[in-house]
């Protein structure tokens, strides 16, 4: 029974994707739905992106092995993300009218900076969607009893992201995010409130959590604090720069939509985004014994060895929600950056009936090269947060120097985007110091935007 309603819920899925692909007529409703979202819309599209496999299987594992400072990153970082781009970044955004984040970076700094930040944002995005992929192959494992294996399940998932997204593109992503984003409020909700209830209520839940587990700030010693500096600024910052917020505030249907959207959506991941968290906390006050098998897979276990069936439909109902709007987003936000910004420059002239297609064949290309990366095996919370890192010390400094300092060229910007990647990625490599490789790679780009900028200010004037 569990498994025909995770069938009948991948087909309703797939039927949405359909229904949705009767309002795709040009590449704009592809890319940003015409630019028609209303605000609930909007606003459940933000929050459906990330509220995925991070969320519920990634951060709660982190949470239950390291406490609540072990969820910094996200959801704290995640959701500031959402809050700053709707104070400081949606407006000015909304009004230049554009694509693509690249399209900004080709605007404001030239053709070698587009092309530049192009590769920068596409190459993040692998990562974010082989954990969906890595997690659908998880659900698909756990309810058939191993029957499909993992492997098998990551390829299963990958081909309903891909139909659904390549025939609907973001009107699809829109559409069904707003009726994911209800189940997985409800949810998540039921099954925080039973699985509470049944470990005797929350405050026997949060008093069952070892000392210190809820403690925000980090140990008194350098190493602790500079580790603690990171997970603030890998999502709260690196993710401004990124593809799939860009676009959901350019599909809103004016800019005071795309302000408000932002900054709802980010209170809205914050505050649901604890559901997983109280229901794995209480899930270990109940089956302890369980947790050996597996951080990642504890919840998934619990709901499958030790709840009722009604509960289990629940449950993988939501996650299959979260999974699925977060890898939709997350192919359709690279793939419209290929499309855009890397092919249609050496097609000319390009049609729009030819850019819609070239946006699709995208599509099926990031699915492609996102099952290769999920095929490996990595650890779902590792691969989200390198995809933040990466856009963090290379698209942020240009990004924000391009905003706020008139002097900031496109010297300036190349430089900071090839400083930030090669110091993040030595960093990470020979792990000098045990210093965070994000924080020598994001000084290092800001200080090569400077410097970049203010050596050749009079060159690029002449």
């Amino acid at each position: 029974m569990l498994l025909l309603s995770v069938v009948i819920y991948l087909l309703i899925t797939i039927a949405i994707g359909a229904y949705a692909s009767r309002y795709v007529k040009t590449a704009d409703d592809f890319m940003l739905a015409g630019r028609q979202l209303p605000l609930h819309m909007a606003t459940t599209t933000v929050f459906a992106t990330w509220f995925g496999s991070e969320t519920v299987l990634g951060a709660s594992s982190e949470f239950i092995q390291k406490g609540l400072i072990g969820v910094i990153e996200d959801p704290f970082g995640s959701s500031l993300c959402l809050i700053l781009v709707g104070l400081f970044f949606a407006k000015a955004f909304y009004r230049m009218n554009l694509h693509t984040m690249a399209d900004y970076f080709g605007r404001r700094f030239g053709k070698g900076s587009e092309l530049a930040s192009s590769i920068c944002l596409i190459f993040s995005y692998f990562g974010w969607t082989a954990a969906q992929l890595a997690a659908l192959g998880i659900i698909m494992q756990t309810v058939t009893g191993g029957a499909i294996v993992l492997e098998w399940g990551i390829v299963l998932g990958a081909a309903v992201v891909l139909f659904y997204t390549y025939i609907g593109g973001m009107w699809a992503i829109s559409i069904t995010d707003f009726f994911q984003t209800i189940v997985i409020v409800l949810g998540m909700a039921v099954i925080a409130y039973l699985l509470t209830d049944q470990a005797g209520g929350l405050s026997v839940v949060l008093d069952s959590a070892p000392e210190g587990f809820f403690r925000m700030y980090p140990e008194g010693n350098a190493h602790a604090i500079m580790e603690y500096m990171a997970a603030w600024m890998i999502m709260s910052l690196g993710s401004i720069p990124q593809q799939d917020v860009f676009q959901r505030v350019m599909s809103s249907k004016n800019e005071k939509i795309a302000v408000q959207a932002s900054i709802i959506g980010g209170l809205m991941y914050l505050s649901i985004a604890f559901l997983p968290l109280l229901v794995v906390l209480s899930a270990k006050v109940l089956y302890p014994h369980l947790l050996a098998k597996g951080a990642e897979q504890f919840l998934p276990r619990v709901i499958l060895e030790a709840s009722p069936l009604y509960l289990q439909i629940i449950f993988f109902g939501a996650l299959l929600s979260a999974i699925l709007s977060t890898a939709s987003g997350a192919t359709l936000a690279p793939a419209t950056i290929l499309a855009e910004n890397l092919i249609k420059p050496h097609i000319k002239p390009m049609s729009d009936k030819s850019l819609l297609l070239t946006a699709r064949l995208s599509v099926l290309f990031v699915v492609v090269v996102s099952l290769v990366f999920a095929l490996q095996g990595q650890d779902i919370y590792e691969l989200v947060s390198s995809s933040s890192q990466l856009s963090l010390v290379s698209l942020f400094a240009p990004l924000v120097a391009g905003m706020l300092w008139q002097q900031s060229n496109a010297t300036g910007a190349i430089s900071g985007m090839a400083a930030g990647m090669v110091v993040w990625l030595l960093f990470e490599h020979y792990k000098w110091g045990e210093v965070p490789s994000i924080l020598p790679g994001l000084s290092a780009s800001i200080l090569a935007v400077w410097l970049g900028s203010i050596c050749t200010k009079k060159e690029e004037l002449s």
